[in-house]
């Protein structure tokens, strides 16, 4: 039998007043600044093979494999590598999209470790890992997506509303 019955819920109250900073800290969406300022990040940072035949697809040199999934799951519908290459805007509406689904999973991986997010989003991006570009290429390449993404953040338009 419950003998406070008034305690028990202000315990309870109590409790839960603590708790909601950590759940609305675990929840923290992914803005549109964020995603905006790593697509172009990654734009920014694909490796260049001057090869024009290489395989890979739009400003963001997106394999043709990896490009049918994306589409499917952001547009609902298969893009060829084509339609891809020749449309910027809805190349840019599919890094976007999976731009954002990365960057929240690493947000909640890292605690809403921006930085660390980037990070792992970028790895991820280049490998198929969050973990494991921490030399060689592909370490390189994450360094210049995080510097080329907290350039675009520090930028006067990123910082408007």
């Amino acid at each position: 039998m419950i003998k406070n019955p008034i305690q028990l819920l202000l315990n309870g109250v109590i409790v839960s007043l603590g708790l909601l900073p950590l759940l609305a800290q675990a929840q923290q969406p992914v803005s549109d600044i964020q995603v905006a300022a790593m697509v172009e990040a990654l734009r920014q940072a694909a490796p260049q093979t001057k090869n024009p035949n290489d395989g890979l697809y739009s400003e963001w040199q997106v394999k043709p494999e990896t490009l049918k999934g994306w589409s499917k799951t952001c547009l609902k519908r298969e893009l060829t590598p084509t339609q891809f290459e020749n449309s910027p805007a809805i190349a840019r509406q599919v890094v976007s999209c999976i731009t954002r689904r990365e960057l929240s999973n690493q947000l909640s991986a890292t605690n809403n470790n921006e930085i660390a997010s980037v990070r792992g989003a970028a790895c991820w991006w280049m490998t198929g890992n969050y973990t494991g570009c921490n030399k060689g290429f592909t370490a390189d390449y994450v360094q210049k997506v995080v510097r080329f993404y907290q350039q675009q953040l520090s930028k006067p338009t990123a910082t408007q509303s």
